[in-house]
């Protein structure tokens, strides 16, 4: 079954206001719980609410009776939600429960707009705070940000559940976005059995002539986009849990750097011993033997200092490797001699150690992959002499769905190193003509490789066809330095563009990923107008090296993880 995403995020008002209780609900807890603000019932106020969702597959909260403090501000929330048509759905926070309005141009601080408010049924307090997906077949299936969020009063002193009942209310918000006095009107019409109000925002000192809700389309809790959170959800909610405990994270916990006192104790070990890392105590072997022989002028690289770049670039590298199948190329007796790939999870790993069982593996196939969600997973791979990193285009929760788009530009024989620049330019011109954003690496060979984030959608047949009517695109701008032959030999010396990657459990090595080779190379990540730098070489960076780099100039592939693109028709 498909999974279900969502974000339930502690908010904090920009006047502080908002706290998350230690059992994770958020805002004021009611005085009165559980009566409904348009009928008056105090015996399920949610059973409308529940009866028009299945919350097996929505990602929306089913409305347990948070517990909490008493007392305290009323809370309200506005969100922006796109489902069959946009809207905006105001809610306020009524005697323990959201009683809501979806308003389909948004509110606004000019007093001379009036907006249509169509009375909805009341919402649990958990959905303060709702920031996700609704699947396409549920009810309201869409994505949702919470576009404003802070305490609300009532004017005149009313009680909001009579004067909603009555068909008036006074509303007085203090938001980020909304501020002052605004009006709540039933009119005479109805849309089927829901009310139509009209909402308006009164003269006061902070209304706003010509103001447009569209014209602030971010969250308030996560600065996203709808468009963003639809392409990138951050949490699964399990509706089915307590609300402290319903929220999932599928953001990567980093881990911080390790510190010189866990760096000394790895160098002062013996050629074998335990080192804790992470959190975990991993057996280490064979620490001084080589695995890298010398490049000329300098020292050959051991398994000890191999080991300690893993446990160094893993928290930089671990968001590109969590949720993902790792292939490994291991080469225990060091890069001077043959690897070999290796997939499948020993039986001696660790119980601890993150894997994902392939459900459609079949016989003689990889069952069971390793998956680096955590650091000390990429310290036992090194341990176990995988000396280069190759995870999966698409993640374990639907490893048919791809989230990028891989080029491969692989020289031949005869290509030479301005040549495989000139190919790279092209690609360069080739995704600012279709408007992508794109991200090169070198290889830390000879080639270079452009990663294109791309949100969930496309098959691998369909990104592979795409990225192949790019690449002869490009190829045709010159056909001198391209071959489209599979065979080295039948290449005639000639460049690749590799579009074939573009398939199930096809891989391309991992940025920051050592290469077996002389001197530890490592396959970096690099800006576009670094391919006009004179320095440049596909081998430039090693294990010693790459650290300092980053320190300087940062991560420039940190943009992939956003899959919020749609890939263009190309000719």
């Amino acid at each position: 079954m498909r999974a279900t995403l969502a974000i339930a995020v502690p908010a904090v008002s920009a006047s502080g206001v908002h706290q998350q209780h230690a059992d994770g609900t958020v805002g004021r807890m009611p005085r009165e719980q559980g009566r409904s603000p348009a009928t008056g019932d105090s015996q399920e106020p949610l059973a409308k609410y529940r009866r028009m969702r299945d919350f097996s597959r929505t990602p929306e909260p089913s409305g347990a009776p948070p517990a909490g403090l008493e007392g305290g501000d009323r809370v309200f929330v506005v969100q922006r939600h796109r489902a069959t048509a946009r809207h905006y759905d105001f809610r306020l926070e009524v005697d323990g429960v959201l009683a809501s309005w979806a308003v389909p141009k948004g509110p606004s601080l000019d007093p001379e707009v009036r907006r249509l408010a169509i009375h909805v049924e009341d919402h649990p307090m958990e959905y303060l705070h709702f920031e996700g997906v609704i699947p396409a077949k549920e009810y309201g299936g869409g994505d949702v940000i919470v576009w404003d969020t802070g305490t609300w009063e009532p004017g005149n002193n009313e009680d909001p559940a009579t004067a909603i009942r009555a068909g008036t209310l006074h509303v007085i918000v203090h938001g980020e976005k909304l501020r002052g006095e605004f009006m709540l009107v039933r009119t005479a019409r109805q849309e089927g059995d829901k009310e139509q109000w009209l909402l308006f925002h009164k003269h006061d000192e902070h209304t706003v002539e010509g103001w447009d809700a569209e014209d602030f389309p971010r969250s308030v809790l996560s600065g996203r986009t709808n468009e963003e959170v639809l392409a990138d959800p951050d949490q699964l909610w399990h509706s089915d849990r307590p609300a402290g405990q319903a929220a999932e994270s599928l953001r990567v916990a980093v881990p911080d750097p390790l510190t010189e006192d866990e760096l000394s104790a790895l160098r002062d070990l013996g050629s074998s011993g335990t080192w804790e890392v992470f959190g975990q105590q991993l057996r280490l072997t064979n620490l001084d033997k080589v695995l890298f022989p010398a490049r000329q002028g300098d020292e050959p690289v051991t398994k000890r200092e191999f080991i300690e770049y893993a446990g160094r670039i893993a928290p930089v590298l671990l968001p590109y490797l969590a949720g993902r199948a790792v292939n490994l190329h291991r080469h225990p007796d060091g890069a001077q001699a043959k690897g070999f790939w290796h997939k499948e999870v020993p039986d001696h790993a660790p119980e601890w150690l993150p894997r994902w069982d392939n459900p459609d593996a079949g016989p003689g196939e990889t069952q069971t992959y390793l998956v680096v969600d955590e650091a000390a997973a990429l310290v036992w791979a090194a341990n176990y002499g995988a000396l280069e990193w190759h995870p999966w285009t698409s993640p374990t929760t639907a490893p048919d769905c791809p989230s990028y788009v891989m080029f491969d530009i692989d020289p031949g024989e005869g290509t030479t190193w301005e040549e495989a620049l000139d190919l790279a330019r092209l690609h360069r011109t080739a995704f600012e003509a279709l408007h992508l954003r794109a991200y090169p690496k070198v290889t830390g060979r000879r080639g270079l490789q452009v990663w294109v984030p791309i949100r969930r959608g496309p098959s691998f047949a369909d990104t592979r066809a795409w990225a192949e009517k790019v690449s002869r695109s490009i190829g045709a701008m010159v056909p001198d330095l391209v071959s489209w032959r599979w065979e080295v030999k039948s290449r005639k010396g000639l460049a690749r563009l590799d579009y074939t990657q573009n398939a199930v459990n096809k891989t391309l090595v991992a940025p920051y990923s050592p290469r077996p080779s002389a001197g530890a190379p490592v396959s970096v990540p690099i800006t576009w107008d670094e391919l006009d730098d004179p320095e440049l070489r596909p081998d430039r960076w090693t294990v010693r090296t790459v650290l300092d780099r980053l320190d300087e100039v940062g991560d420039p592939f940190q943009g992939v993880l956003h899959h919020d693109q749609t890939l263009p028709r190309v000719r």
